[in-house]
């Protein structure tokens, strides 16, 4: 019997469970064992229903175009629950000057695939939309270093474009700066762009004729759900595993390697065969520090960034009152302490019922941690005066919920695939030991699922176990 140890009980944990009990069911002498330190299994996936509406603690939906999120819905029996964004309604605003500019048709990220509606819009000055003309013409060039965000947008656009979409767009998915995040990591689609076409205007316009001419496939929605939430995946997900061996408020002290496998000082010590670390990159450091001191400081070495969330529902009157569209963003330079805004009953109308509007606002990042140690009231008013400053939204919620999650967003900085080679190396020092989470490869919930999956594959194999592609009945 072989036994296999998974430290971290968040969606990148419970995956890698899910793929190693797919086995044990196919006839694998295996077992495994979760340890999760908190009292319940899921990590940032929490939905509650307030007032009649669903309300996201942590990310309301992920990437269609990410398949690993959406086949594990599938595979545990979820398949009829998916859903997607409204995007027939899909308008994001950005706040310039104080007023709300829309991103205009076209615009891929921050990239224009067309030219009028860029040229008419008011979120670019006359200098940025003649920079964004000039991008066309943009020979190739293959960087030979690594850079950041910023000083890639600059270069091809100017640091207006920095200030109102790719510092804005960035750090409602990473909670970090342009300024510190990796292009190679962060935008490595991007890097190739220009390696190959130069511009990315006309690198985007190739890959949109391309996709044109071969596919038939309807258009798909840029984010995919579930119906009743996005816990709805960790409660199927835990279901299918057996209780015995999901342990919560269960702490890890440390993880060291022994002559017969690996040994895990938890309330009792542990031995097992393989083990799987699924937390954040600095609580696994924390985990390695005895093991391998090497290790340990290049996974200390990755940062992480807090969030909060604070949702509010209001009235049918507030619902026909707000712009219509998916929602907004809000710059740096503005001066908030908001950084975006989501109306969810446009995004995903199923949330709450036709006389409910549900606002999603967002504040944290890299340069305001210590907005955590706001009491919950005090940080309820700030958003409710900002709303008011942006959206002129003056009437009192009928509820309010705020969220904290600190240290939850890894930041890949510049240099980070090159760190991310040396860990590599250093884990093949270490057999039996494999690593799982958002601090690595991918930040979103699929990207999550697909390195517990990965991480589990490698678990077996270091095992000595076969590689089947069961698929569990449900």
């Amino acid at each position: 019997m072989k036994r296999i140890a998974i430290i971290g009980g968040g969606i990148s944990g419970l995956s890698a469970a899910f793929a190693l009990e797919k086995h044990r069911r196919a006839g694998a002498a295996l077992e495994y064992v979760v340890y999760e330190s908190s009292p319940r299994l899921g990590g940032v996936l929490v939905t509650e229903l307030v007032d009649g509406c669903l309300v996201e603690a942590g990310p309301d939906s992920f990437l269609t175009e990410k398949p690993w999120a959406s086949d594990l819905c599938r595979e545990v029996g979820l398949g009829d629950q998916l859903i997607g964004s409204n995007d027939a309604d899909r308008k994001t605003y950005i706040l310039v000057k104080g007023r709300l500019a829309l991103i205009p048709d076209g615009l891929m990220f921050m990239v224009p695939t067309k030219i009028m509606p860029t040229v008419l819009s008011p979120l670019f000055s006359v200098r940025t939309k003649l920079r964004m003309a000039g991008e066309w013409f943009h020979p190739p060039r293959e960087a030979d270093a690594d850079e950041t965000v910023a000083a890639f947008v600059d270069r091809h656009y100017g640091p207006e474009m920095v200030d109102r979409l790719a510092d804005p767009l960035l750090s409602g998915v990473y909670g970090g700066e342009a300024s510190q995040l990796s292009v190679r990591a962060v935008l490595p689609r991007f890097a190739e762009m220009e390696a190959s076409h130069g511009s990315l205007g006309r690198a985007m316009l190739a890959s949109r004729k391309r996709i044109a001419h071969t596919s038939k496939v309807p258009a798909r929605p840029l984010f995919t759900s579930l119906k009743d939430g996005m816990q709805q995946l960790v409660d199927a997900l835990v279901s299918r595993l057996p209780a015995q061996l999901l342990r919560t408020n269960a702490s890890v002290k440390s993880v060291q390697p022994s002559r017969e496998g690996w040994t895990l000082n938890a309330d009792n010590s542990n031995r097992f065969d393989a083990t799987i670390i699924a937390t954040p990159a600095p609580t696994a450091a924390e985990l390695l520090r005895s093991a391998s001191v090497e290790l340990a400081s290049e996974l200390g070495s990755i940062q992480y960034t807090s969030s909060v969330t604070v949702n509010l529902g209001y009235d049918r009157n507030v619902r026909a009152a707000l712009p219509p569209g998916f929602g907004f963003l809000v710059p740096r330079s503005e001066g908030k302490r908001m950084l975006a805004a989501t109306f969810v009953h446009n995004k995903f109308p199923h949330r709450a019922p036709d006389d409910r509007a549900l606002l999603r606002c967002f504040a944290g990042g890299a340069r305001n941690e210590q907005i955590l140690q706001t009491p919950d009231e005090e940080l309820t008013g700030i958003i409710r005066e900002e709303l008011q400053q942006i959206i002129d939204l003056k009437a009192d919620p009928l509820f309010a919920r705020v969220y904290r999650w600190k240290g939850a967003m890894a930041q890949y900085g510049v240099g980070h695939l090159e760190r991310l080679n040396r860990i590599e190396t250093l884990l093949q020092q270490l057999p039996g030991l494999t690593l799982a989470g958002n601090g690595y490869r991918g930040i979103g919930v699929p990207d999550c699922v697909r390195s517990g999956s990965e991480a589990a594959n490698k678990a077996l194999l270091a095992v000595g176990l076969s590689e089947p592609s069961p698929v569990l009945s449900h």
